[in-house]
């Protein structure tokens, strides 16, 4: 059996940042063996400039809606954006196959090795057959007229097994999820959280001031949004309470939830969440780049940070986002929370990423027996390069 042995200026490992000193050996299929000493690694060893590190996850993403890439102007506030993505979903089926190949292709590029990644069509499961990429595809269902809940959850279900069906030497997992609290009417709640192979769920949380206002007052833009759709919004009323007291307990305590976007999510949202016995395990997931391309603003990372959330980190779609590269996220929050260490969003990035697509088994750190990939970032954190 080959080896390769790495020794660069820094090494994180999926848990803390090292100094120069060690050597990361692998196999040649990228099977991590030790982290050693360098002075115990022997010949061969390959020196770099940079900081060692396995490779990224990308929790949330969209592939399907690659084909979208600059067609939304930046700034224009999630209803009004929600509105464009439902009008641009028809293009050819031959450029949507083609962004979503390209797509992918930047992913693996930028060092991702797994990704949550939203499916509301099947324009992804030709890639999908084939990609080296490790997925954890969420089935996403929405609907506010509860007359039409069991046709969406049975065309969710027949989604569900076309992707259940997929053989690949990657790993694929799958879920059915609801899209947002906004969007899902009381009934299909119920048949979404009860589907019986939902461990891990998504939910795109309190993306917009709009949304919290729905549930607290039945104001905000959505109720116009939808009366313009011919929408039925008699389900939605005001519950006094923000979007995500409202509806976190819809979810089984058994279920795993990825908490997307989290941008208006409050200090006083997050106590109460922390406090429930009966909430689901909980993930909060940044995408920062999208929430300043959609509307300008951020979430309160530092307050996420400070009082203890499990963080990840995703991408959103090239509808909202010029590029698809965690390493640009990571950046993102450096420049506007700078208090937070480097070493916490390095672990958000890959250790919590894998552990939240529970795909931690084998990604997302250097121990021993996995298979996580080797990147290579660059001092300045502008550049990754793949090694395995």
């Amino acid at each position: 059996m080959g080896f390769r042995k790495f020794c660069a200026d820094g090494l994180f490992d999926g848990r803390r940042l090292h100094t120069a000193g060690l050597a990361l050996i692998t196999t040649e299929e990228g099977i991590v063996e030790a982290i050693v000493p360098l002075s115990e690694a022997g010949e061969g060893v390959e020196r770099l400039e940079g900081l060692l590190l396995p490779g990224f996850i990308n929790c949330h993403c969209h592939l399907e809606l690659s084909h979208m890439k600059g067609l939304i102007p930046e700034g224009t506030g999630l209803p009004e954006f929600v509105r464009r993505v439902m009008l641009e979903r028809e293009h050819s089926l031959e450029s949507i196959h083609a962004s979503i190949i390209q797509a992918a292709d930047d992913l693996r590029t930028n060092g991702v090795m797994a990704v949550g990644d939203i499916c509301n069509t099947d324009h992804t499961l030709a890639l999908k057959k084939e990609s080296p990429l490790h997925f954890h595809n969420f089935i996403e269902v929405s609907g506010l007229s509860a007359a039409v809940a069991t046709q969406r959850m049975q065309r969710a279900t027949l989604l569900y097994r076309s992707f259940a069906e997929l053989t690949s030497p990657a790993l694929r997992r799958h879920s059915i999820t609801p899209h947002a609290p906004y969007s899902v009417s009381n009934k299909l709640w119920e048949k979404t959280v009860a589907f019986f192979n939902n461990r891990i769920l998504s939910l795109h949380n309190q993306e917009c001031a709009d949304e919290d206002e729905l549930f607290l007052t039945g104001g905000g833009a959505f109720p116009g949004l939808f009366a313009g759709m011919g929408l039925d919004i008699s389900e939605l009323q005001p519950t006094g309470h923000s979007s995500l007291q409202s509806n976190l307990l819809r979810f089984d305590h058994r279920q795993s939830l990825i908490l997307v976007h989290n941008t208006f999510t409050s200090a006083a949202d997050i106590d109460w969440a922390r406090s429930q016995p009966e909430a689901p395990d909980l993930w909060w997931c940044l995408c920062p780049l999208a929430n300043l391309y959609i509307s300008k603003t951020l979430p309160d990372i530092w307050q996420l940070y400070r009082q203890g959330c499990r963080m990840v980190l995703g991408t959103d779609s090239l509808a909202s986002n010029h590029q698809l590269s965690i390493l640009a996220e990571i950046n993102t929050i450096r420049t506007y929370e700078p208090r937070i260490p480097l070493e916490e969003l390095l672990r958000w990035a890959t250790l919590n990423g894998a552990e939240a697509l529970q795909m931690e088994h084998l990604l997302g750190s250097f121990e021993p027996g996995r298979q996580p990939g080797v990147l290579l970032c660059s001092h300045d954190l502008t550049k990754v390069t793949r090694l395995q």
